[in-house]
């Protein structure tokens, strides 16, 4: 009976109206007079009463939907008599204008509409048990947690959020410079590491990636003291991120840092990369140019010849005088003859003696004659340079030599990849370590990669080269172990956004496809992203549309909340 009575006082006491009008998700709930003060006594207690911002659980039969309070107004009540002596405060109605949030099933709070309430349903205040709910983000109690902070309205009531929920889902967090995005970032992640400091499993089958472009997440104690910090700078070589050699090799990755056109300039490079595959060796290398070489200088075309014999000075070692330590010219001991148009031996009698192109001629059998002059002596002390991506220019240039020696490609269609490409070569080996010897983790689980100082350039071109390296090297191992990779970008406008004037198409476009890839089929290879921008309407919609968890701060520009407004079924903003 006592039992009884206990139910009887909490409802009239947490009552505090009916439903007035439905309109969709928006509900008006008429207050009972008597739930007008701010506060009611209970128990000895004072339990604050509704009020906009609160929240309030509508009872249809045996379902609970929960609704939040947007407004409030009053209306008058004209169903009294005006003779009646009454207070001014039994002649009006307190109107709230109510949106539905979700509802309490099987003792947990879903978020969504699942049905709308009836008129005259019975409106209650949500008990403490009932409001925890609501802003438990937590699966199962099983769960482990981290706390980011209390409630804005509540200080005593902690917001935590479930690790297996938060962090295997794609997250967004975004907001106006200074609004506190990157402190919730960088919050978010130390309650993650400081959970998990101590076990072995998170150590060995996670790993996180932070692009940072600013420096603001790259210094030892940031976020966890056992992190790798890599400064990368243009300006001089500091740290290099380490990458195996077949990284490069990717012909679409190669496109973009040559700008290369589709049609000429994209097969070129194709039939590069198979050039520099088949070529394994500086030895086949060397006998591969010298073959050029004599081709070269048994043209009759002295224009053509002329060119190619530059292209074959970009790749041979300068020759230099021993007594004086100048350069000595790779021409100095052929010349052309005009008249029967061959190449011949200079300071050696008659030119028809030392035409190095007719075989018949005694000493000449076998092109020795080619092979005296100073370019195939030079081609014989060819070595390798230690850069990559230096060696890879040269065989661009091979490669280019051989398509104008069967006339498959024309100089002017092609040259212009190739100098682009020698354009980023002190860019990249400032930046890159292309090795198979080291680990690109250097065993730990946790990167932060520092862009603060480098150029525009690199700012786009190192987040997209070690995200897509990492993402395609996390694919071929997933088959094999059961391990995450979460990449975490702070300003990701920066690299994400499909507006930028200062790059081509073709670059824009194959940055952003691979982004989209990782944001749209990474969850299925535990590859997931973490982005933070104070523009997110300058980052693709195709992104922002495949985040699953949204931190939203303070956003005043109205393409930024119509951006992320549109992406959130259940935002409400004016």
């Amino acid at each position: 009976m006592a039992n009884n009575n206990e139910i009887v006082v909490n409802q009239s006491i947490f009552r505090i109206g009916c439903v007035l009008s439905v309109n969709g998700r928006d509900v008006r709930v008429r207050v009972d007079k008597q739930k007008n003060l701010s506060h009611i006594i209970y128990k000895g207690g004072l339990v604050k009463n509704i009020s906009v911002g609160g929240y309030i659980k509508i009872i249809k039969g045996f379902s609970s939907i929960i609704a939040k309070v947007e407004s409030e107004y009053i209306t008058e009540d004209t169903s009294r008599n005006g003779n009646n002596y009454s207070s001014s405060e039994d002649k009006i109605h307190r109107i709230l204008s109510v949106s539905l949030l979700g509802y309490l099933d099987s003792d947990k709070f879903i978020k969504g509409v699942k049905e709308l309430p009836l008129i005259d349903n019975e409106c209650y205040l949500l008990s403490n048990e009932e409001f925890v709910k609501i802003h438990k983000f937590v699966s199962k109690d099983t769960d482990k947690t981290i706390t980011i902070g209390t409630l804005s309205s509540d200080n005593f009531m902690p917001i935590s959020l479930g690790v297996n929920r938060l962090f295997s889902s794609h997250i967004g967090v975004f907001g106006n410079t200074g609004s506190g995005k990157s402190y919730t970032l960088a919050k978010i992640y130390r309650e993650l590491f400081e959970s998990y400091k101590d076990n072995l499993n998170f150590s060995n089958n996670s790993k996180f990636l932070f692009v940072d472009f600013n420096g603001e997440y790259s210094g030892k104690d940031v976020m966890v003291s056992n992190k790798k910090i890599c400064n990368l700078s243009t300006r001089s070589k500091k740290d290099t991120l380490p990458l195996p050699k077949e990284s490069l090799l990717d012909l679409d990755m190669l496109c973009i840092f040559a700008s290369a056109t589709e049609k000429t300039q994209r097969p070129f490079i194709s039939r590069c990369i198979e050039l520099a595959k088949r070529i394994n060796n500086e030895t086949h290398f060397k006998n591969y140019l010298k073959q050029c070489i004599v081709e070269i200088l048994c043209m009759a075309d002295k224009p053509k010849a002329e060119l190619l014999l530059d292209y074959v000075e970009q790749i041979v070692p300068k020759r230099i005088d021993e007594d004086s330590g100048e350069e000595i010219e790779l021409r100095s001991d052929i010349s052309f003859h005009d008249n029967n148009r061959y190449y011949y031996l200079v300071g050696r009698g008659e030119a028809y003696l030392n035409n190095i192109r007719d075989i018949s001629q005694n000493g000449n059998s076998n092109h020795e004659f080619a092979k005296q002059t100073l370019y195939y002596q030079q081609a014989g002390a060819y070595t390798d340079p230690t850069n990559f991506i230096e060696k890879f220019i040269k065989i661009m240039y091979l490669r280019l030599i051989r398509d104008l020696l069967n006339n498959r490609a024309m100089n002017e269609h092609i040259a212009p990849a190739i100098n682009k490409l020698k354009s980023v070569v002190n860019d990249i080996e400032k930046l890159i370590d292309f090795t198979d010897d080291r680990d690109f983790w250097d065993g730990k689980n946790i990167a932060t990669i520092n862009l603060n100082d480098t150029n525009q350039d690199a700012k786009k071109m190192i987040p997209l080269l070690i995200t897509r390296y990492l993402y395609n090297e996390h694919k071929k191992k997933k088959e094999e172990d059961l391990s995450y990779l979460n990449i975490i970008i702070d300003e990701a406008h920066n690299i994400l956004s499909y507006q930028s004037s200062r790059e081509s198409d073709t670059w824009k476009d194959y940055r952003l496809e691979v982004f989209e890839e990782i944001i749209k089929e990474g969850r299925k290879f535990g590859v997931f992203m973490t982005i933070a921008s104070q523009r997110p309407s300058d980052i693709s919609t195709t992104i922002i549309s495949q985040l699953h968890n949204y931190f939203i701060h303070r956003l005043v520009n109205d393409e930024d909340i119509d951006k992320v407004g549109r992406s959130i079924s259940y935002l409400v903003y004016p």
